[in-house]
């Protein structure tokens, strides 16, 4: 059998969906090297530099036959899923295709589809989504997911919502759970000083890590945090994000103006963090804060809980799902009671402690490797 894999978010600085298709990619390759089947790996990059770091991290040498980095060039995302994609899908004759979100078009039939749904935020929460972001989504989902031979969810709240807005999905769908980076199964203690200096990190920090967009909620973690301020004065708030994203949510910059500029210079946006950072600024981290409106599954709470940190986050079903009883949860528009859970969470150490166990107990349920079976068998499945 012959399987493509658009691994094209790989290597773009993204976060969720790069995060779950590197990993994910990176334990399906273990399990085909070596086999009778072909794996080719779906790329836009061209240079000889992106290419090689590609292969780096997947831990792909001239000994490995059976799976190939192929470079398909193109500047237009839309041109590349119209054109470049289905071109190249039909003269290798690949059996199996596996994308995320949108199916290109005029696949011929003999190839089977598979394609991973992350979420569906564009439908549950349209106006919090920038009207270019989910223009294509709206247009092409339905389409897709008709043409779609297997739709991969990330969890089963995002199962339900895919049907519950494309009931056409509903005989199709697989649920493969999102898990924890190798990165985040080490121990981070000896780095923390020097990750410290680069990123001139705080000594007492709460630590939100993703996306800027709307539905992260973020405005409301920054006036959440200038209350505590009030009350604790050595913490403060470190936020992972980019500010200039095309989709960042333009009221972040307007929370922190409001600030009072003694607790606005207590706010921490380091940039963009590179991955193999992130789990010593996690493990330095007083608390990690999430307090997401929707979310599809949420791989940090998975990372704080590896790196020892007691989790905050808003009491939404999909972190219910995914992280039971081992967070202490918010509601979505709650300043005072927000306030009071991160106090707690602060200062009370046998709470953190509590936490802090529960978390780490909580991984034994994610596993990249399990899931990469789940999705090997679906592939095989095709193949009998």
């Amino acid at each position: 059998m012959r399987i493509a894999i658009d691994i094209r978010v790989v290597g773009k600085k993204r976060t969720g969906d790069e995060t779950v298709f590197f990993h994910l990619t990176k334990h399906l390759i273990r399990l085909f090297v070596g086999t009778e089947h072909d794996l080719f790996l779906l790329t836009d990059c061209h240079d000889s530099d992106s290419l090689s770091s590609l292969a780096l991290r997947f831990g792909l040498d001239e000994t490995i036959t059976n799976v190939t980095i192929v470079s398909l060039p193109c500047l237009n995302r839309f041109v590349w899923t119209a054109w470049v994609a289905p071109q190249y899908l039909r003269r290798e004759h690949i059996d199996v295709y596996h994308t995320q979100y949108i199916v290109p078009f005029f696949i011929s039939p003999s190839t089977k589809v598979v394609t991973h749904v992350h979420d569906v935020s564009f439908r549950a929460f349209p106006h919090l989504i920038a009207w270019s972001d989910r223009f294509f989504l709206w247009l092409l989902m339905g389409r897709s997911l008709r043409r779609a031979d297997c739709v991969i969810a990330v969890s089963s709240f995002t199962a339900q919502e895919i049907v519950k807005y494309y009931p056409v999905a509903s005989e199709k769908i697989a649920v493969v759970p999102n898990a924890l980076g190798d990165d985040y199964l080490q121990t981070v203690e000896g780095f923390s000083q020097r990750i410290s200096d680069k990123y001139h990190l705080p000594k007492k920090y709460l630590l939100y890590v993703g996306t800027l967009q709307p539905r992260k909620n973020i405005p409301y973690l920054i006036r959440t945090f200038a209350c505590l301020a009030e009350r604790v004065e050595d913490v403060c708030l470190v936020i992972v994000g980019n500010l200039e994203a095309h989709n960042a949510d333009p009221l972040v910059s307007e929370a922190l103006e409001a600030l009072p500029s003694s607790v606005r210079l207590r706010v921490f946006f380091p940039g963009y963090v590179h991955v193999d950072d992130l789990p010593y600024i996690y493990f330095m981290a007083r608390a990690f804060v999430f307090p997401s409106l929707y979310e599809g599954f949420s791989i940090p709470l998975l990372e704080a809980f590896s790196a020892g940190v007691p989790v905050v986050a808003s009491d939404i079903a999909v972190h219910r799902e995914v992280a039971g009883k081992c967070v202490f949860y918010v509601p979505t528009d709650g300043l005072a009671e927000f306030c009071e859970k991160l106090y707690i969470i602060v200062t009370d150490d046998e709470m953190r402690s509590r936490y802090i166990s529960r978390g780490r107990e909580r991984l034994v349920f994610y596993s990249w490797d399990r899931s990469a079976r789940i999705v090997h068998d679906l592939y095989m499945r095709f193949f009998s």
